[in-house]
């Protein structure tokens, strides 16, 4: 077998593609752009789902990548299994509409057996297909030299995720020998794909060929699609460890090095890949997390309590706790991002070029954790003694998932814990708490624009439609050259004609009308005939397949494929949204002058009204950033900065010093947009002339959406007038409310004000301290005796717990008795209060116990120490059967 590194695995993959005429795509950013429907970018296919679904129609139909993909739906295998991780890639090829089976089993079979590739032993490949699919099993029979019997048929070789598109799948297995076997030969899972060691899949070639529509369940039902397609993916991870004989992925130049750095680390652990052990576990959760942490980083997430974020963090903290159980003292995960980075250089140079931002990231997050780690082991302690305490021999399934959500504590470490006292931890309820979240995430999770069903209408649409709205709004001279609307079966078609009183789609061979996208809302207006007579409302316009603009069009007059239109944009609507378009490239230059460079756009929407900018950010923007961002806005904006654009290469866009979007693909030719020598972007929107033309900026929010990122909303010229006008006429009404006379007074009268609130506050907790000590001085004197224990219970008319507990203190002082007990009631809401003296406490009785006992009768519960603890309830009624309810206690004391 050849001797290949991962690097060169990967390479030849992409080149062996290249060579038969697809284009190589480069890996995407692990955040998924425009997709609520993901997390993370989690297959090789999850950046050309709108390709598989006809949303776009590529350049190329053929493609090939190295996609890094993130999966955390196994986090607790990761280190224990031969093949889990969370940050994987995937290499595939993909046709879209192109090739299909014929063609993609050789290929396979070439890449795989020929000595100019991978020149794997054919004598120890195998495949699987699809019973049904005899056309597929026929091609590997016919035009590959596969050996005779190494075919088998699986029942579950069918690609199907719901709607959209599915179809069935031919796996690849290596042999990897009769070393790896671990099942008896007369096992039935003991062939290639069955659930054992030695056979181990390599690669997938799906044939997605039917469309699963709504409704339907049993997939010979499903309808062909009208363009096949090819999906495939082979894990670089698992092809590696068959070049590179590795035991397990992990025993690879993709892991090594990370593991072989962190032996460094250790208090004299070493990592032997010869055996299964807990501390090599804990090297591959390590070597893992870490590639998976820096991955992410470097691709603009941040850690957090949600989303992304939250999935770092967890990450973060198992490492972490994992390094512990090697005997690494403090933080130590920064010294291995070099070493990730060293690994990935040849395919991802960013991960080496970004290091010092990944590490100063990541040793901030491991410095909290530490600090955190120790709150959750006295939350861990404070839970074993109470279990202790109450006589119970096992751990709450709560209190271990709050250990593990909110401390990062794996259920591992609490039931080591807990089983060095003598105890359990109950695990169904701590799976019922972790099922209970997971459903609440998926819940939360957006279905919008997940792959759906192909519209062959669309997609092979091949009209011409060219957009001159950079300089022109109005088109007097445009010709007809579709419409689509539905046919009298209620199927998307070509139309020959539109209908008055209904809405269709319409693509005009030349438009002014900008088609939604890059955040910007589309251009509304009118078209009308040659006659100058209205014939349709232009609602909505979008971008086909093919790069066509559709136009959504409300028919008012009957019009024809071929008619000759004049096209009109609603001006007022489209000034508008060009100036906030124009604000928001100012607002991204601001940011990152204030804040700093590392800032990019994670989103944006531009509508006429006011504007939306969302962008990566670690905690709120301060007041003080907010008001220089501002300021440095309408600064520009005054120096009535000209606004131009040029179209050149991407190359020549970059030396202008242009700034693309985050995570943006871009053509051959790009568009860049200039403000004076303020901001150059790449962009396709439509902008005002000049800054001037905005008049005025006004930040309205500042917000968090998610995991690291920040949110500002903003308007400008006529809005922003208006919105200053409405707070300063709030501002006056409250002037007058303090009779100021000028505005400007405004703030020392409300600090005047506030000053007299605090001393008007202060006499009253004096006054209340006073009636306390009246109170006090009344119910000291009626003690109660029961089983010798001495005991006062009263209720009082006090402002509640904080009046209660002025007495309570009054009782700690004097000791009049042994036990305290008290309750109020406040607008329907009573409050019980407990306190026990050092002598009662030594006798049994606590505070904590009492409180447990009469809480019931007032419809509420609560808890504390020992010598005080308090209660709140909703039944006021039960104050007197609480009271009484003291001696029933006491007696059994």
């Amino acid at each position: 077998m050849k001797e290949l590194s991962s690097a060169e695995i990967r390479q030849m993959f992409l080149d062996f593609f290249a060579s038969k005429g697809h284009e190589i795509v480069p890996s995407k950013n692990l955040i998924p752009q425009d997709d609520p429907t993901l997390l993370w970018i989690n297959s090789g296919v999850a950046t050309l789902k709108k390709y598989f679904d006809g949303t776009v129609v590529p350049k190329n139909p053929r493609i090939t990548n190295a996609q890094k993909a993130i999966r955390t739906n196994d986090i607790e295998n990761v280190g224990k299994t031969a093949r889990h991780h969370t940050l994987f890639e995937m290499m595939g090829n993909f046709s879209i509409g192109d090739y299909f089976k014929a063609e993609v089993i050789p290929w396979a079979w070439e890449l795989l057996t020929s000595p100019e590739w991978y020149g794997l032993d054919k004598e120890k490949l195998y495949v699987t297909v699809y019973p049904k699919d005899q056309e597929a099993k026929q091609i590997w029979q016919e035009k590959t030299d596969l050996p005779d019997g190494h075919i088998y048929e699986v029942e579950d070789n069918f690609w199907d995720i719901g709607e959209g598109p599915s179809g069935p799948d031919s796996e690849i297995f290596f042999d990897r020998g009769p070393a790896f076997q671990d099942l008896p030969d007369n096992d039935p899972e003991m062939y290639p794909g069955g659930e054992n060691e030695r056979y181990l899949e390599i690669w997938n070639i799906v044939f997605s060929q039917f469309n699963h529509l709504p409704g339907l369940t049993d997939n010979s039902q499903y309808p062909e699609l009208p363009h096949k397609n090819i999906d495939t993916g082979m894990g670089l991870e698992r092809v590696v460890s068959v070049f590179q004989n590795g035991r397990t992925n992990f025993d690879t130049d993709l892991f090594l090095p990370i593991i072989h750095a962190t032996e460094v680390l250790t208090d004299g652990f070493v990592y032997d890949d010869s055996q299964d052990s807990e501390s090599n576990t804990s090297f591959k959760v390590i070597a893992d997390h870490i590639r998976a942490i820096t991955f992410a980083i470097g691709d603009g997430a941040l850690p957090s309590n949600e989303g992304r974020g939250y999935v770092i963090r967890r990450l973060l903290r198992r490492a972490v706790l994992h390094g512990q159980k090697l005997g690494i003292k403090g933080e130590f995960l920064t010294k291995l991002v070099p070493v990730v980075g060293e690994i990935m250089v040849s395919y991802y140079p960013e991960i080496s070029e970004n290091t010092t931002k990944i590490q100063k990231t990541i040793a901030a997050e491991e410095k909290r954790f530490n600090v955190t780690l120790a709150g959750g082991l006295a939350l861990l302690n404070g839970v074993i003694a109470d279990a202790k305490e109450s006589g119970q021999n096992q751990i709450n399934g709560l209190d271990a998932f709050k250990l593990s959500d909110t401390y990062g504590f794996p259920l591992e470490l609490t039931q080591e814990q807990a089983a060095d006292a003598g105890l359990t931890v109950d695990v169904d309820g701590y799976r019922d708490a972790l099922q209970a979240q997971r459903e609440r995430a998926r819940a939360a999770r957006s279905n919008d624009k997940s792959m759906g069903v192909q519209n062959a209408v669309l997609t092979d649409l091949k009209v011409d439609s060219k957009y001159v709205g950079w300089s022109k709004t109005k088109v007097s001279d445009a010709e007809i050259v579709a419409i689509i609307g539905q046919d009298n079966a209620g199927v998307d078609a070509l139309l020959d004609g539109a209908v008055a009183n209904q809405t269709t789609q319409v693509v005009f061979d030349v438009t002014p009308f900008y088609a939604e996208m890059g955040g910007q809302v589309p251009d509304f207006g009118d078209v009308s005939n040659q006659s100058g007579e209205l014939i349709g409302h232009v609602i909505d316009v979008q971008t086909a397949p093919n790069g066509q603009y559709i136009h959504t069009v409300e028919v008012i007059a009957d019009f024809n494929l071929g008619d000759r239109v004049t096209l009109e944009v609603d001006m007022a609507r489209h000034i508008a949204v060009s100036k906030n378009h124009t604000a928001t490239h100012m607002l991204d230059q601001a940011l990152r002058n204030v804040i700093g460079g590392d800032v990019h756009q994670a989103g944006s929407l531009v509508e006429p009204d006011y504007l939306r900018f969302d962008f990566n950010h670690d905690g709120p923007v301060s007041e003080n950033d907010l008001d220089d961002i501002a300021a440095m806005v309408n600064q520009e904006i005054a120096k009535n900065l000209p606004i131009t654009w040029v179209e050149t290469d991407i190359e020549s866009a970059k030396k202008l010093g242009a700034v693309a979007v985050f995570g943006e693909k871009y053509g051959e030719t790009v568009r860049v947009v200039s403000i004076g020598d303020f901001n150059k972007e790449f962009d396709g929107g439509t902008h005002a002339n000049s800054t001037a033309e905005l008049g005025i900026f006004k930040i309205v929010s500042e917000s968090g959406i998610g995991a690291g990122v920040r949110r500002i909303e903003a308007v400008t010229g006529l809005a922003a007038l208006a919105l200053y006008q409405s707070e300063e006429k709030a501002l006056k009404q409250i002037a007058n409310g303090l009779k100021a006379q000028k505005l400007i007074d405004t703030p020392n009268k409300v600090s005047e004000l506030q000053a007299e609130l605090r001393n008007t506050q202060r006499q009253n907790e004096s006054l209340a301290a006073q009636l306390a000590n009246a109170k006090a001085g009344e119910i000291f004197d009626d003690v109660q005796i029961v089983n010798n224990h001495s005991y006062i219970a009263k209720a009082l008319t006090v402002n509640g717990i904080d009046g209660l507990r002025q007495v309570a203190d009054n009782w700690k002082e004097k000791q009049p008795s042994d036990i305290l007990v008290l309750a109020s009631a406040v607008e329907g809401k009573v409050s019980l209060i407990v306190a026990a003296s050092p002598e009662a406490i030594k006798q049994g009785i606590k505070a904590g116990d009492l409180i447990k006992f009469i809480a019931p009768k007032i419809g509420g519960g609560g808890g504390g120490r020992p010598d005080m603890a308090q209660a709140g309830g909703k039944n006021p009624d039960g104050i007197i059967d609480a009271l009484a309810a003291v001696a029933d206690f006491l007696a059994d004391k």
